[in-house]
């Protein structure tokens, strides 16, 4: 009898060791969300799912492992869905919709599901990012006649407008800290990448070309920002440091490479490129190299965001 309950409490200790080992993973970073619904139960571990969206007749969004596999259709309705965008803890995804006359905000759980509607306006809102902490979203809105970035708490209450000029600023992006915003700006002639504190105040341009910079993404450890830039007459992915400096191009080719988003251990960068003859989602190494194709579809496939 002491035999076997001895026994009984090894084999516990022994499962709960292997399971927190799969869970956390070799470097303690891994999370592992599983996600009910009707039929079955979907895992999300980060670093192994990329949102993107998929023209298909309409916009809509879909997710997919960084190797290519399980690509799974999220959205599924006639109105365009796309600029997915991760909640930190991976539970939701918020998302731009016309499928209320305009474009809106609106976010659902990371399976597909519970999908509610954030903004509420006759104005175009787009492109989200959700704050590193989960408690806020910025966005894009033309509420006031011109693309501004703004800021409103998870659930859709509290919108604040952080930037205030005649020009257009949008595609925003938060530091690892939550204490600053990059974003695209055009307010000296050509888009820009800029940068401010997340209130809006101590606006900072990093990029300074006759050539468009836009679409910043921010590395996870906070020292670099990559971005889309057409300075060497198409689009191409650049990397540059967070203050702005040491400015590099990672993809050099002649077809449109853009929509940059980093892995979540700062390794990888996943984007959109037309090199096969369509938009499709490629990974490659933070440096440049080893570029590898996603999807292979005979639609568009763009706008990724790794969680």
């Amino acid at each position: 009898m002491k035999k076997s309950i001895i026994s009984f409490f090894i084999i516990t200790f022994i499962i709960t060791i292997t399971s927190s080992f799969i869970i956390t993973g070799c470097n303690n970073t891994t999370t592992i969300n599983t996600i009910a619904t009707s039929n079955e139960k979907i895992t999300i571990i980060k670093g192994n799912e990329i949102a993107f969206t998929k023209s298909n007749g309409n916009d809509d969004i879909y997710i997919i492992h960084p190797d290519g596999s399980n690509e799974m259709r999220l959205t599924d309705n006639k109105a365009n869905d796309s600029d997915p965008s991760w909640s930190p803890d991976g539970t939701k995804i918020a998302f731009r919709t016309n499928r209320d006359g305009s474009n809106e905000i609106y976010v659902m759980n990371s399976d597909g599901s519970n999908e509610m509607r954030l903004t509420n306006n006759k104005v175009s809102d787009s492109y989200p990012s959700w704050s590193p902490d989960g408690t806020k979203i910025a966005f894009t809105s033309d509420h006031d006649g011109n693309n501004e970035i703004y800021v409103m708490n998870s659930d859709g209450s509290n919108n604040v407008r952080l930037t205030n000029n005649s020009a257009n600023d949008s595609y925003s992006s938060w530091s690892p800290d939550g204490t600053k915003i990059a974003f695209t700006s055009d307010r000296d002639g050509n888009n820009e990448i800029y940068v401010m504190n997340s209130d809006g105040s101590n606006n900072v341009r990093l990029t300074n070309n006759s050539p468009n910079d836009a679409d910043p993404s921010w590395s996870p450890d906070g020292t670099k920002i990559a971005f889309t830039s057409d300075h060497d007459g198409n689009n191409e992915i650049y990397v540059m440091n967070s203050d702005g400096s040491n400015g590099m191009n990672l993809t050099k080719n002649s077809a449109r490479d853009a929509d940059p988003s980093w892995s979540p251990d700062g390794t990888k960068i996943a984007f959109k490129t037309n090199r096969d003859g369509i938009d499709e989602i490629y990974v490659m190494n933070s440096d440049g190299s080893k570029n590898v194709r996603l999807t292979n579809n005979k639609v568009k496939d763009y706008s990724p965001a790794w969680y």
